[in-house]
């Protein structure tokens, strides 16, 4: 067929969904009733559509969220919940990421701060943002031995590269010395450049007593909570079985 050349310049391309998209037309009979502007708009529409799916589909396996189907359509807003619909609305646009701010999430277990913090790491990801998740327990440990093995600095350097970066369960167990450092550094390395989302079920007023060490918590908490948007999330535990959405 005369048309077997162009389809495998296509793949050669590597535009195998507009080269799919374009035998697809040829077995439309009402085909010919579009223009060809048109019709190429309708391939090259397909081609980036598929393009975009796959990039999402790549920045959320990197990311590795908690709670990888959260998403902001599905949380809810309240004015008693703490959080009102325009503000989410803001955050969703992710205008906080482009002006290097944070997020600093606060409430009792099962509110959802998780789910929130996730759905924004999810957002971020839909506008091509690279996103990373960590435990904050977790990632004190995952440094520590990054420090034992040589590759500290390595990992600091690759942290510091996420547009975001999704920091869980901040304010469980007590620091140590070392940790103080290592979050002082995560968060040094990033402020200003870009942006971080915190979990706790501290309120951030009890912050700096949780970090310890006055003149470390100075540093990481002005380096952290006076350039970002704060929000205190109220009410019983949203906790459901699995099978429904917990937001």
């Amino acid at each position: 067929m005369l048309n077997e050349p162009t389809i495998e310049k296509l793949h050669g391309l590597r535009l195998a969904v507009m080269a799919e998209a374009w035998q697809q037309q040829q077995k439309d009979g009402q085909i010919g009733a579009l223009s060809f502007d048109e019709r190429f708009t309708l391939l090259v529409d397909a081609e980036h559509q598929a393009r975009d799916n796959r990039r999402l589909t790549r920045l959320l396996k990197d990311a590795q969220l908690r709670i990888p189907q959260a998403c902001v359509e599905d949380v809810a807003t309240s004015a008693a919940r703490g959080l009102e619909k325009a503000m989410l609305r803001q955050l969703a646009s992710c205008s906080w990421v482009n002006e290097h701010l944070n997020v600093l999430i606060t409430g009792g277990t099962g509110v959802g701060k998780s789910f929130l913090a996730c759905a924004l790491g999810q957002s971020a990801c839909r506008r091509a943002l690279r996103v990373t998740y960590r435990r904050v327990p977790r990632l004190l440990d995952e440094l520590a031995l990054a420090r034992a093995e040589g590759s500290h600095a390595r990992l600091l350097a690759k942290l510091a590269k996420f547009d975001v970066l999704v920091l869980d369960d901040w304010g469980l167990g007590v620091p140590k010395d070392s940790q103080r450092h290592d979050l002082l550094e995560v968060i040094e390395d990033r402020y200003g450049r870009v942006s971080t989302v915190v979990t706790s079920q501290l309120p951030v007023g009890k912050w700096h007593e949780w970090i310890g060490d006055p003149t470390m918590a100075d540093a990481i908490l002005d380096r952290l909570v006076n350039n970002a948007y704060k929000i205190d999330l109220k009410g019983p535990s949203r906790r459901r079985p699995e099978t429904e959405p917990n937001n």
